[in-house]
């Protein structure tokens, strides 16, 4: 009796145990994730290579210029650019696909979903801002593609401030295709579709003149074998409008010189008020410098305003030396002399002033 109930006692407790170890270990879950298809099938991870470089053909439409920065030299846009290639592979039948063109829009269909290869195109003057803020490819059944992107971006350009404010600028916008050469990736200016300047902008102090687009090989050393890859080049005409600064400077400063040189019809006697008008004329010169040291960058060349402004202080001190002269011949008891020297100032400075303009004028639009 004991016998059995021992028997029974321990195949209980085996029961138990292998119970207890059954559910301790963890059940496998059946893989439900399919394994991604392979890249030679859907997935075109390279361009096409049938016959030589892949012509991608671009065009781009300023719709925007926000600023124009003369002391960091940049400028920044928005504008829609757009580029057309074709590859084979990615033909398709209308009939079997149900559809006569494919669409892959927004982020995520054209990064997840979109099976193709496409030309990556970065700015490469790019000034630290580059925003993408929409994307559309289309996919036609023989396999043209074309890509639409408006970007929003900061680009750094030179700018020759010599003429200012009478300069004209050319902004520059360059655009190449990302870790490809010319013998893989050829970009080309689009044919029948003019890149244009949206005619609504309207930029504070600047006219846009006109746009056009170029092609130029750019050394790469990133760019694939050869290291010169393909660049489409964007040149925006602007011209400065300077009437503002003509209003607050430059014809202000013309009249405060000139009303300096009355000093040669004031009377020789009162030697005092001819040197305090012509410090009046000095310290106002000296306050517009100040002025325009807030508007012009700080620059190391000189600018027909730095001529300008030196030219109208310099002229003003002259004034002031003419007066000692002619104080001094006064005291010598020759007046005729210092009445002469009047005469003759009355005139020549006011056409040495002109004289010096002119020339700074001429020296920045026909040498410069």
């Amino acid at each position: 009796m004991n016998r059995h109930i021992s028997i029974t006692v321990a195949l209980v407790v085996a029961v138990v145990c292998s119970v207890r170890l059954a559910a301790a270990q963890p059940v496998a879950e059946p893989d439900t994730k399919s394994p991604r298809t392979p890249t030679s099938g859907n997935f075109l991870l390279g361009p096409p290579t049938d016959n030589g470089p892949v012509e991608v053909r671009a065009s781009f439409e300023i719709d925007e210029i926000s600023a124009i920065n003369d002391e960091t030299e940049t400028f920044e846009f928005t504008g829609v650019l757009t580029l057309r290639w074709r590859d084979k592979r990615q033909a398709f039948d209308p009939a079997a696909a149900g559809v006569k063109e494919k669409i892959y829009q927004g982020d995520y269909q054209f990064n997840e979903i979109a099976p193709s290869w496409f030309p990556q195109v970065v700015l490469v003057n790019s000034a630290g801002s580059y925003e993408s803020r929409g994307v559309v490819l289309r996919v036609q059944p023989d396999g043209s593609q074309t890509l639409i992107e408006k970007i929003n971006a900061v680009a750094k350009t030179e700018l020759n401030l010599r003429r200012f404010p009478f300069d004209r600028q050319s902004l520059k916008a360059t655009f190449e295709v990302l870790g490809f050469d010319d013998s893989e990736v050829v970009l080309r200016v689009e044919s029948g579709i003019i890149s244009s300047v949206s005619s609504e902008i309207s930029l504070p102090q600047w006219t846009i003149s006109g746009m056009s687009v170029s092609i130029r090989d750019r050394p790469a050393s990133y760019a694939g074998r050869r290291g010169v890859a393909s660049a489409f080049v964007t040149s925006i005409d602007v011209q400065r409008e300077s009437f503002y600064v003509s209003r607050l400077v430059t014809l202000p400063l013309i009249v405060i010189v000139l009303l300096s040189f009355s000093v040669f019809w004031m009377d020789r006697s009162s030697l005092g008020d001819r040197i305090s008008v012509s410090f009046i004329g000095i310290l106002t010169a000296v306050a517009y410098q100040v002025v325009m040291s807030e508007i012009l960058p700080r620059i190391a060349y000189v600018t027909w305003m730095n001529a300008f402004l030196n030219f109208s202080f310099l002229m003003m001190v002259g004034t002031v030396i003419i007066n000692l002269v002619v104080g001094a011949f006064d005291k010598q008891g020759r007046s005729e002399l210092a009445h002469r020297v009047d005469r003759l100032c009355r005139w020549m400075f006011p056409l040495t002033y002109f004289g010096l303009v002119l020339f700074a004028f001429g020296v920045a639009f026909l040498v410069l």
